[in-house]
């Protein structure tokens, strides 16, 4: 089963980054509160970019890269998926 690395665009213009197996049910938890302590604080608005991996250790690699990207690094990212649709 694959892992997906995906980026929520937060309502005030933040991102969040995270991983996860099902994204769709994921966001209903963030959306619900129940996500991770960045979402509560920082209240979600929409999924703007998803990877597919076939392991959990690739998409955690994968997540721990996009963390560290500065906002402007993860907007050109989210840029280039949406060009490439």
């Amino acid at each position: 089963m694959p892992y997906y690395v995906y980026v929520i665009l937060c309502r005030d213009d933040s991102f969040y980054t995270g991983y996860t197996k099902d994204v769709d049910s994921r966001m209903r938890l963030h959306a619900n509160g129940k996500g991770a302590r960045y979402t509560r604080m920082h209240k979600p608005k929409k999924v703007v970019y998803v990877e597919e991996f076939p392991s959990r250790t690739e998409a955690m690699k994968r997540e721990r890269r996009i963390k560290a990207m500065g906002h402007q690094k993860k907007r050109e990212l989210i840029a280039s998926q949406r060009r490439h649709r």
